[in-house]
């Protein structure tokens, strides 16, 4: 793992704990109020069953303390109900106004008589607390339930709301600061790619011309070893215009996928091992829409690192196919390398990932943007250990198939 990796796994690793801290320590000190605010609330319904039992039990006492009393049990907001051993409801509050139990000549137009809505509310009170007992006169027992209030329900579910709230902030934050930070790096390597660029322009230049004065001096307008060289110089000046077009939209036309494939492939294998054999096949006429020097640069960061994957001698197999139903071309590199552990499918593409002692490990990580410009994918299509890696380009054909006409 490169070190950009670590810090980077490491920073996201210290985030996931505070975050996980703050979930924590919210959601403890909620149930802390809850468990206060449920303590509270199991005292009001206490009271207001004892005020109930007062009102019923001292029936001479004066007015005034009456009064007390009623206005000490009216006091008390908690949804309840006051129930006897049969669960035949006698006395609720707090519940909704629009309908009763009590089935009366002069109930009032707006109000609807609804039994089974306050046996369903019973229900809820029976599941939510114990109730609590109030002991009549005559031996008999009354039953007072009661539920949660409102503000206590809201209460339980705030942390969950404020924590998705802040994790929804965060992932925003996150993703801007993100996109900053990549904006910045991206202007930096452009930067450094067009000033690269300029920097060559000199001396492939004077290259050239060197060249054409070996060629006059010595009279060797046809040897073949200045032939190379002009090829490797014109390869710079392919290079430079790659780097000076860095940060612009491509221009891409239709050009057969084949040919360009197999252009690339004439001059890359003779400046590679002699014990590496190169074999290209399938799809000739297939068409697709390239810019050739930036996708001779995916196909030169492909076969090094093929070639670079294979120790000795092997072959690499370039395969060109096409899935007309979907207006697809694919191109299969496979090499007989040392092949790509499953766990490291997606890294490779990751910039700075790279197996070798040096490098920079951006190879993979230009070729899948590259491949991108092309509205196209690539991806580690199958790898085995010591047998070798086959990664897969699949570009949008520039030809449009008509169904065959039955």
């Amino acid at each position: 793992m490169n070190p950009y990796q670590y810090n980077q796994q490491r920073w996201k690793f210290a985030l996931l704990i505070f975050a996980a801290l703050i979930a924590a320590a919210s959601l403890l000190y909620t149930n802390f109020l809850v468990r206060n605010l449920s303590r509270s609330e199991r005292t009001k319904a206490e009271v207001w069953a004892m005020s109930t039992r007062s009102i019923i039990t001292m029936p001479d006492v004066d007015d005034e303390m009456i009064t007390f009393i009623y206005a000490v049990r009216d006091s008390l907001s908690l949804p309840a109900i006051i129930a006897d051993a049969q669960d035949s409801i006698i006395y609720w509050r707090d519940l909704d106004s629009t309908k009763t139990n009590i089935l009366a000549d002069d109930i009032d137009a707006n109000v609807v008589y609804d039994p089974a809505y306050f046996n369903r509310q019973l229900a809820i009170m029976k599941k939510s607390h114990p109730p609590i007992i109030i002991n009549l006169p005559n031996n008999g027992q009354w039953f007072v339930y009661y539920k949660d209030s409102l503000l206590l329900n809201q209460l339980r579910f705030f942390p969950y709301v404020q924590l998705t709230l802040i994790a929804i902030f965060l992932a925003i934050a996150y993703t801007v600061f993100n996109s900053i930070r990549k904006s910045e790096q991206n202007l930096v390597w452009v930067g450094l790619a067009k000033e690269a660029a300029h920097q060559l322009g000199t001396p492939i230049s004077s290259l050239m011309a060197w060249l054409e004065l070996v060629r006059t001096k010595f009279d060797a307008e046809s040897d073949p070893l200045l032939n190379e060289m002009e090829n490797d110089v014109k390869r710079l000046e392919v290079v430079a215009d790659r780097f000076s077009k860095i940060g612009s939209a491509p221009v891409l036309k239709s050009q057969a996928v084949y040919k360009t494939v197999i252009d690339f492939v004439n001059y890359f294998k003779v400046r590679t091992s002699d014990k590496i054999i190169f074999n290209v096949s399938g799809e000739t006429k297939a068409e697709a829409l390239l810019n050739v020097p930036l996708f001779d640069w995916v196909l030169e960061n492909l076969l090094k690192n093929a070639a670079n994957a294979i120790e000795s001698a092997g072959r690499i197999d370039i395969v060109i196919s096409e899935n007309i139903a979907k207006e697809q071309i694919f191109i299969d590199i496979s090499d007989t390398g040392k092949g790509i552990p499953r766990s490291q499918f997606e890294a490779v593409f990751q910039p700075g990932f790279t197996t070798r002692k040096r490098g920079w490990g951006l190879g993979l990580s230009l070729t899948k943007r590259m491949i991108e410009y092309h509205k196209g994918q690539i991806f580690v299509r199958e790898s085995e250990i010591d047998k070798g890696t086959t990664f897969r380009i699949v570009l949008p054909s520039s030809q449009t198939y008509e169904p065959a006409q039955i």
